[in-house]
């Protein structure tokens, strides 16, 4: 059975999420949605099935996805999935894409889950270390497992009824998604900058470019933290409050899977 994935990930969980998927179904192809960001129209796929594997922003989704799903026809599939990584609470994000995926084809995602696994948004917190993150990722890496048998199987998985996510989800997020955008201006470069781009490379949305060897944000950010977290110097922080936080990537994450989410070549 043909299984197409559609991702979006920032430094690294969703995307070992969804290639452990892939692995398990076989005969599964995963696109990036960052690589369909400028296209127009619906996105029309002939697939027997069809999952979305994304991390939760501020308890909803990413802007770009929120975006993706509410142009993802669905109506032809014959099982649908969305898969969810967090660092924090989820159920909320779960029944959002529930919500876009019914309103534009009529049904939501036969299935739906959340993996909890280590946390990226350095502004708010120093990202786990040590036992914890390995013991986190241990978790996970289970979970998605069984998440794989269970699409296999083709289960029906209704996500459970969050009242206190939701409650966050109201009151937070949509102030959070209307800044999302400009929210960039509070990323600086310190020092210990090389000027090497990376940050540039890594940028699923290409909202960063080098002028004068420095990194300049565009203002149309998603706010996934690639470029703070993947800096091979640590040399961007997030106004000061980041200087002596730790930083977090998957540890199968490679500068090449970033590049490659932008439609690029992984040369690397």
């Amino acid at each position: 059975m043909k299984t197409i994935i559609y991702y979006f990930s920032g430094t690294g969980n969703s995307l070992a999420a969804a290639k452990k998927i892939a692995a398990v179904l076989g005969d599964c192809e995963l696109v990036p949605i960052a690589s369909l960001k400028d296209t127009a129209g619906d996105i029309v796929t002939a697939t027997d099935r069809i999952g979305i594997v994304a991390p939760v922003y501020d308890f909803g989704l990413p802007a770009i996805v929120a975006e993706f799903l509410a142009r993802l026809d669905l109506r032809t599939a014959g099982y649908t999935f969305c898969v969810l990584t967090m660092g924090g609470i989820g159920a909320s994000a779960l029944h959002q894409a529930n919500a876009v995926a019914e309103k534009k084809n009529g049904r939501p995602f036969d299935a739906a889950w959340v993996v909890r696994m280590v946390g990226n948004f350095v502004p708010l917190y120093s990202p786990a270390e040590g036992a914890k993150k390995e013991k986190t990722l241990a978790a996970a890496d289970k979970k998605i497992q069984d998440i794989a048998d269970a699409i296999q199987m083709g289960i029906t998985v209704r996500p459970r009824i969050a009242p206190f996510s939701s409650l966050l989800k109201r009151l937070m997020y949509e102030g959070f998604i209307r800044q999302i955008r400009e929210m960039d201006r509070q990323f600086i470069t310190d020092e210990k900058c090389t000027h090497c781009g990376t940050c540039s490379r890594v940028c699923p949305v290409k909202n960063i470019v080098m002028v004068e060897e420095k990194p300049q944000w565009l203002h149309h950010c998603e706010l996934c933290m690639a470029c703070l977290n993947l800096c091979p110097a640590q040399a961007i922080q997030w106004t000061e409050k980041t200087k002596n936080r730790g930083r977090y990537r998957h540890p199968a994450l490679k500068i090449a899977d970033m590049k490659a989410q932008r439609g690029e070549a992984p040369e690397e």
